[in-house]
C-alpha cells in the first residue's frame, strides 16, 4: 500500500496569502493528490481586525493603507481577483465567525465539504465584496449551497464546533505558526510560510516523497 505523505495548512479565512495560494494547493493536489493529505486547519490572523488595524496599519493609512497592500500583493496574479470594496468598504471585524462556521460544517457533513465551503467563503469576500465576518451572510452562503443550516447550527450550540475551532487554534501555537498560509511538512520538522511559489512548495514535498526522515510523518 502506498504511503501518504501527510501536510498540515494552516490559513485565516480572509488571508490574502491564503487566497492567493488556493492556485497553488489546487495545482499540488492535481499533481500529487494520490501521494499527499493536505489537513486544512485554522490559525488566528483576523481573529480581532479593529485591533490588528490600529496597532500595524495605524501609520500606514489605517484600513484604506491595509486595502491598497493587497490590492498591490494580489495585482502580480491575474487569477486572484480583489473586489475594489475589500476592506475599504466591506471589513469584517473577525475570521473567527467564519472559522466557526466552517468546523461545524466539518462536524455535521465532512471535512471536503468544509474544505469546499472555506473557498466558497473566500470567494464570497474577495470577489464579491460579502461581509463574511457576519453571521447572517455565512448562513445565506450556507443555505444558497444546500447545506442544513439547522443540523449545522446544533454543533454550534452545543459547542462543539467551538471546541474543534479552538483546538485548530492551540495546534496552530503548539506548531510555532506565525501566519497564514503555513504549510508544515515532515511531522513539523519543516514550515513554509507566506508568499511560497510552486515550485519551491512542490520541491519540498517531492524530496520528502523520495527520501522521508521518519515513519512518524506518515500514515
Amino acid at each position: 500500500m502506498d504511503k501518504t505523505l501527510i501536510i498540515d495548512y494552516y490559513t485565516d479565512i480572509l488571508c490574502v496569502w491564503a487566497w492567493i495560494a488556493q492556485k497553488r494547493v489546487d495545482e499540488l493536489n492535481k499533481k500529487l493528490g494520490h501521494k499527499i493529505e493536505l489537513k486544512c486547519y485554522y490559525v488566528d490572523v483576523f481573529g480581532d481586525v479593529p485591533t490588528k488595524i490600529n496597532t500595524q496599519w495605524q501609520s500606514k493609512g489605517g484600513f484604506i493603507g491595509f486595502a491598497e497592500h493587497i490590492q498591490q500583493s494580489a495585482s502580480a496574479f491575474d487569477y486572484a481577483y480583489i473586489n475594489p470594496k475589500v476592506w475599504t468598504q466591506v471589513r469584517p471585524t473577525t475570521s473567527a465567525n467564519a472559522h466557526l462556521m466552517l468546523k461545524a460544517v466539518e462536524i455535521t457533513y465532512d471535512k471536503k465539504t468544509s474544505i469546499d465551503m472555506a473557498l466558497t467563503f473566500r470567494t464570497a469576500f474577495f470577489v464579491d465584496g460579502l461581509d463574511i465576518g457576519n453571521l447572517e451572510v455565512l448562513c445565506d452562503l450556507v443555505n444558497a449551497n444546500g447545506l442544513d443550516l439547522n443540523t449545522i447550527n446544533t454543533s454550534i450550540g452545543d459547542g462543539s464546533a467551538m471546541a474543534s475551532l479552538m483546538g485548530d487554534y492551540q495546534k496552530s501555537k503548539s506548531q510555532g505558526i506565525n501566519g497564514s498560509p503555513s504549510y508544515v511538512l515532515d511531522g513539523g520538522r519543516q514550515t513554509l510560510y507566506g508568499n511560497i511559489g510552486f515550485g519551491v512548495i512542490l520541491a519540498n514535498i517531492e524530496e520528502l516523497l523520495k527520501h522521508p526522515t521518519d515513519e512518524a510523518s506518515w500514515c
